[in-house]
């Protein structure tokens, strides 16, 4: 049996640093309130607490015992640490000796290993030394400390990016970092709970399971009911290691924004956010608030699992979970002796991460393999809900649309979604950004836009962005690293593996059910060009909506009724009305070409006085031309009417359709105008 592991677990520190925080500086230096590290957060104490998170949290559906429990640990939590840049210059600007040393530290360990690099290049000895540079690389991350850690991570999830030894080594920095010492840890329950460690559980693992960038992991059985769970306790002096760190790279990146002109993002407000996350990861009672909230809006799929939490047992530096059998995402032979497929995880990962991004907006932002396991039952379970984010709603749709403009190589519509986006300002003008994207695009967008990897797609944008004045906001740069992460872990099973083809059905089907005007839009953008429908595009789309489990014909037909019928949609009937005419004789003329062709020669030259080598009057490209296209239809029908969930019941809006004046009008327009062509071209046959 594989045991599920915890990554990046998070570890217990003492709280002088705190005290430290809240001391009264001395007369002589000046320090504003709000520069505090350390910030009580407005969440009451006592019985106020309880009766606050019991009204905050009603509607959410939380049981009351859940949420007085939630109350108590809040209350738990009320001195935890959050991100403030002018305390890290109050702290570290007035020691610039541990600063200095800091910077020397780093720049020797990373200077050093790249002049190894160097001398092995010079030497052609890369390839020969490249297990022992990556273990040694693994090492300096380790020692350098969390912040390092955590580049460490990123990368080892990228196999187009490190080497396969580079790979094995940096993965270990998951779950696999020097542990701290047990009895630190186990002081640190208990003081943080109240409780001897004996009250509180009737075993516990003598030494963690898991170790990590800001903490270690404890399997324990609570005492009180038996339940077997994760306890993760949180790093001694994990503040001061960051805040050091984080107070060195930020002075760096305000150095990069005013001397370096060819980075036109704001780097400091880059690493704010940054930092301020991994602050939050340091409170675990947001954690849990962070997984509670995770569990309500991704939990409903069955092949999904978030564990719960135990509000009783969880304070600042202490979080307890419910235990997850499993392995890491990235241990593919584990995964294959229990019988599953990774892809169909890694799959299950960015349906979810989809839905995450573009539904509801609330995402994982931190999904490395230690953070996603494969249970015994198939399922993702996802842990670690330090570092989450949030996508603005305007710019969930901006996404969608994007894409579409992406399909349909509308460059001029690709730069204005980057208003949306947040990525320009509205003063800007777009006008020089259109023939880059135009000549990065035309040449990538040889294959479909599915068969393009995601990392191309990023690098070539990133080209573009950095000459021109682009802001990358801080929720993109997270969506590109949750979205990297996912397509690195399914290199390491398919090195073929597209993340844009496996995302596609959940964009068709958001394109085909979504209501919001936005889609709407997009859609009728999609099918329609130079006034044509386009029918390929739409069979497309419902072939790859098919794909996605939560697509229903009955849900597709319901937004473009609503469109064509509404007020706003004077110009769309104008085009379904012509299209309706053009499938129509389609259909008549084909069946009457079909009807023709099973006749008999002799009997077409008969009744036709002789003329059976063009009885309908039009050329062999037109006759193959409106056979495709009543194929094409009567496929698509097929699609809507072979579905799995296909019922009659989904005819029933377009019955309702035909009873609204609109609707009478436009079949009216389309009967006139099939009796029309259908008439010119029998009298052109007459004529003949």
């Amino acid at each position: 049996m594989v045991v599920a592991l915890w990554s990046s677990p998070t570890i217990c520190q003492s709280t002088a640093a705190g005290r430290n925080v809240r001391r009264r500086p001395r007369s002589d230096q000046t320090f504003s309130p709000r520069a505090a590290l350390v910030e009580v957060r407005p969440s009451p104490r006592g019985r106020e607490g309880q009766k606050y998170a019991v009204q905050v949290y009603e509607a959410a559906g939380v049981r009351a015992d859940e949420m007085q429990a939630e109350a108590r640990a809040m209350a738990r939590a009320v001195n935890a640490s959050i991100y403030s840049p002018d305390f890290l210059v109050f702290r570290y600007g007035s020691r610039p000796i541990k600063a200095f040393r800091r910077t020397l530290e780093i720049l020797i360990a990373l200077g050093t290993f790249s002049f190894k690099l160097l001398v092995d290049d010079r030497n052609k000895q890369l390839e020969q030394n490249k297990r022992l540079r990556a273990s040694e690389l693994r090492n300096i991350f380790t020692r350098l400390g969390p912040t390092f850690v955590k580049l460490g991570q990123g990368l080892s999830t990228r196999p187009d990016i490190c080497p396969p030894e580079y790979l094995e080594e940096l993965s270990q920095l998951q779950d696999a970092l020097p542990t701290f010492p047990d009895s630190q840890a186990f002081s640190c329950i208990e003081r943080e709970l109240g409780e001897p460690l004996d009250s509180i559980y009737s075993s516990i693992s003598p030494s963690p399971i898991a170790a990590a960038s800001l903490g270690q992991v404890y399997k324990a059985r609570l005492k009180n009911s038996g339940q077997l769970v994760a306890v993760k306790v949180q790093r001694p002096g994990i503040e001061e290691a960051i805040g050091l760190d984080f107070y060195l790279i930020r002075g760096l990146g305000i150095l990069i924004n005013q001397y370096v002109d060819f980075v036109t993002s704001d780097v400091v407000a880059l690493i704010d956010e940054f930092a301020r996350r991994v602050y939050q990861e340091l409170n675990y009672v947001q954690e849990g608030q962070n997984a509670r909230r995770f569990k309500k809006l991704y939990a409903d799929r069955e092949d999904v699992l978030v564990p719960d939490i135990f509000w009783d047992y969880t304070s600042a530096k202490v979080l307890t979970m419910e235990w997850v059998e499993g392995v890491k995402l990235n241990e593919q032979d584990a995964i294959d002796r229990q019988g599953l497929n990774l892809l169909d995880l890694v799959n299950t990962g960015i349906q979810c991460s989809l839905r995450q991004l573009l539904e509801y907006g609330y995402f994982h932002a931190d999904p490395h393999p230690g953070n996603l396991l494969a249970t015994p039952e198939g399922k993702l379970a996802f842990l670690d809900f330090g570092m989450m984010s949030e996508t603005p709603e305007e710019a969930r749709y901006a996404i969608i649309g994007h894409v579409v403009h992406l399909v349909n190589r509308d460059y001029e519509a690709m730069a204005r979604d980057y208003y949306a986006l947040d990525f320009l300002s509205p003063d800007v003008d777009i006008s020089p950004i259109v023939p880059a994207l135009r000549n990065f695009f035309d040449d990538a967008l040889n294959s479909t836009v599915s068969e393009l990897n995601f990392k191309t797609i990023v690098d070539g944008l990133g080209a573009v962005l950095y000459q021109y004045p682009f802001t990358v906001p801080a929720y993109y740069a997270l969506i590109l690293r949750s979205l990297t992460v996912l397509e690195g872990l399914a290199l390491y099973a398919d090195p073929n593996f597209k993340v844009l083809a496996a995302s596609y059905p959940y964009f068709a089907k958001r394109l085909l059910t979504d209501p919001n005007p936005y889609l709407r839009d997009a859609l009728v953008e999609l099918l329609f060009k130079d006034g044509r429908f386009r029918w390929n595009r739409l069979e497309n789309l419902l072939v790859q909506g098919r794909k996605d489990r939560d697509f229903t014909n009955k849900d597709a037909l319901q937004p473009v009724l609503k469109l064509l019928l509404g007020p706003d949609g004077e110009e769309l009937r104008i085009l379904v009305g012509k299209e309706a005419v053009r499938v129509t004789e389609a259909i008549l003329v084909g069946t009457a070409i079909d009807t023709y062709n099973s006749v008999p020669a002799p009997l077409r030259a008969l009744a036709l006085n002789g003329r059976a080598d063009n009885p309908f009057g039009m050329s062999h490209s037109e006759q193959e031309s409106m056979l495709e296209l009543r194929d094409l239809v009567m496929r698509i029908w097929s699609l809507l009417r072979s579905s799995e969930n296909f019922d009659p019941s989904i005819l029933q809006p377009i019955l309702q359709a035909l009873q609204e004046p609109t609707t009478r009008t436009l079949g009216g327009q389309v009967a006139v105008g099939v009796t029309q062509r259908l008439a010119a071209r029998f009298l052109q046959q007459v004529l003949q």
